[in-house]
């Protein structure tokens, strides 16, 4: 009996066992080894099943799609106070035309940013580095911190304007620096670890704090102007307090899975909304939501388990879709694109509400490279050219048309490390050796 069984063992392995040459698939999640983790939260969650269905698109349907816009800056680590990206140009010939020498020795933080021909990032030793493109040269580095936070590695988050980079970070500092100047403007501790984005309206600064409190500061001597407590959460975990800009509202999603809309003028609540749909709100209870985007009357947002299209001026929910983005979506002419977490690239009416497509991303590369399908793993997306570049953790690059079809995979070298910008017609980014890399 045991060598039936061994051979019957054997014989399932082999049946298992998917393709490795292509390289498509490294990095991805083994999502079956983590089942038995999630089998007592059943209980506690919604009996409405994730969507998880294909609908081919209708060739009736007109997507009004408009030419792409030649960027020069990337001044916010989500490009715009709204955190959503518009259609980008970029030649797309995937040629490298430009690698500089090492930037830094230490791990960078992600976002990076661009201004006046100037690549701006940071790393967790605190060094805010700038180099230069025109002079190939790293033409500023300027680190805040004293010796005593030497060992203690530093996030910080970063926005510029007109050559001013703001900054708070995990230890509680928050600081102005001039680049061309090469200075200090000011620096404040406020104690507490700072976990947002920022963002800048008028002569105003946004950001919140790890517990969920959200503050407006005076962009030009960093004093608080008002304090906003929200729901704090006892333990911390992945998701990050999120801000989005429209005009004069500030939208404010916190750890604790309530999103906050604010008059940026008058700095008062204008209505808000819990999205966390555990049974159990309480404030231990783990919120996993997404970035949050924008664009005209409409805020776009996921939780642990639906997505939302919420009215930005009443704050009523328009639609509620069981499905949740894995990555952060991109509203594109009244049409919403995003990567769920169970792997459907989906296109959504944002008028009507319908889903025009929804196709399944694993399958569709499966298909590409004849192979055996498996779970790939999303870094971010872009509207490029009028097409959908889904990035992924391996540096692979899905290329779709705006109907959803996948029309090639290329691979990008070196690998991908930070966040991706399209400046003048070319893709930018810092690879896994600190190394600026320029694609036409």
């Amino acid at each position: 009996m045991k060598i039936y069984f061994l051979i019957f063992i054997f014989i399932f392995l082999q049946n298992c066992s998917f393709d490795d040459k292509s390289g498509i698939w490294n990095n991805s999640d083994n999502i079956a080894k983590n089942k038995s983790v999630f089998k007592e939260f059943k209980k506690l969650t919604s009996t409405q099943q994730p969507f998880n269905k294909t609908i081919i698109f209708d060739e009736k349907i007109s997507l009004n799609l408009s030419n792409p816009i030649k960027n020069f800056e990337w001044k916010d680590i989500y490009y715009s106070e709204s955190n959503n990206l518009v259609n980008l140009n970029y030649k797309d010939l995937n040629e490298v035309i430009f690698r500089s020498k090492k930037i830094t020795k230490f791990e960078i933080n992600a976002p990076i940013l661009f201004e006046n021909n100037n690549l701006i990032m940071a790393d967790i030793k605190g060094n805010i580095t700038v180099f230069s493109i025109n002079q190939n040269k790293i033409i500023m580095k300027f680190n805040f911190y004293k010796n005593k936070f030497k060992k203690i590695k530093k996030f910080l988050n970063l926005i510029v304007e007109d050559s001013i980079v703001y900054v708070s970070d995990n230890m509680g500092f928050l600081y102005a620096y001039d680049l061309k100047k090469g200075n200090i403007i000011w620096a404040k501790n406020y104690k507490i670890p700072f976990s947002s984005n920022l963002k800048i309206f008028e002569k105003k600064l946004i950001a919140a704090n790890q517990n969920n409190d959200l503050y407006y500061f005076n962009k030009s001597n960093g004093e608080m102007l008002n304090l906003i407590p929200t729901e704090e959460t006892i333990f911390k975990n992945e998701f990050t307090n999120n801000l989005s800009l429209n005009g004069q509202i500030v939208i404010y999603l916190n750890t604790y899975g309530t999103l906050y809309a604010l008059n940026n003028r008058t700095m008062n609540i204008l209505w808000f909304l819990n999205l966390n749909q555990s049974v159990d709100l309480n404030p231990s209870n783990l919120f996993n939501g997404s970035k949050v985007i924008n664009d005209k009357k409409v805020v776009v947002v996921s939780s642990n388990q639906f997505t939302y299209i919420i009215d930005i001026i009443s704050g009523s929910i328009l639609y509620r879709y069981n499905f949740v983005s894995s990555i952060k979506p991109i509203i594109y002419n009244d049409y919403l694109f995003l990567v769920t977490k169970n792997n459907l690239l989906i296109c959504i009416d944002l008028k009507k509400g319908s889903l025009v497509y929804s196709y399944n991303i694993n399958e569709q590369i499966s298909d590409y490279f004849n192979i055996k399908e498996r779970s790939a793993k999303f870094k971010n997306m872009m509207f490029v050219n009028n097409k959908i570049f889904i990035f992924l953790e391996n540096s692979y690059l899905l290329k779709y048309n705006a109907k959803g079809n996948l029309e090639s995979i290329e691979k990008i070298n070196p690998k991908i490390l930070s966040n991706i910008l399209i400046i003048d017609d070319s893709l930018l980014y810092v690879d896994n050796k600190n190394k600026l890399l320029i694609l036409n």
